[in-house]
């Protein structure tokens, strides 16, 4: 009897932690989850934060905001009502990356980041197109496609509550 009643307690310690089946501690797990749901959280704010300002320069200060996109020319006059529209489109794109984060659309979240790292993309493809410096093709916008499309696979990849 006093030989069922140790192994019962050390089976229960054995299966909370993880340690007889091969698996990692139940605790080790949930941590592990909760920082990678942070760093998936701080980059996507960062994220929205980075386009959220973009399109504000672009409304505000296009002249100065234009010179780092990579693009040899420019339109003026009448034409560089361009930057008003690349300015709002760039702003509501970082609200709607926090909208979806603050009302806790975590998936959704992901899947939008997926697809607005085609945009990034485009804009390497456009720069590399026009003759525009490889630097400003490959290290801002490629790599901005680079980190959104992770942080969104870090968002579809996390479990779901109950799974």
């Amino acid at each position: 009897m006093s030989g069922t009643t140790t192994v019962a307690p050390a089976a229960t310690t054995a299966a909370s932690t993880g340690t007889a089946t091969g698996t990692r501690p139940v605790r080790a797990t949930r941590t592990a989850r909760t920082a990678r749901e942070r760093t998936a959280t701080v980059l996507a704010v960062l994220l929205a934060l980075g386009i959220g300002y973009v399109g504000v320069s672009y409304l505000f200060a296009p002249e100065t905001t234009v010179t780092g996109f990579g693009l040899p020319e420019w339109p003026h006059g009448g034409a560089a009502a361009f930057f008003d529209v690349k300015g709002i489109r760039d702003l509501a794109s970082g609200i709607a990356l926090l909208a979806l984060l603050a009302t806790g659309h975590r998936r959704a979240l992901g899947m939008l980041l997926l697809v607005d790292a085609l945009v990034p993309l485009c804009d390497a493809l456009n720069v590399l197109s026009h003759h525009g410096p490889a630097a400003a093709a490959y290290g801002i916008h490629g790599a901005t496609a680079v980190l959104v499309a992770l942080t969104g696979a870090l968002f579809l990849t996390e479990r779901r509550p109950g799974a």
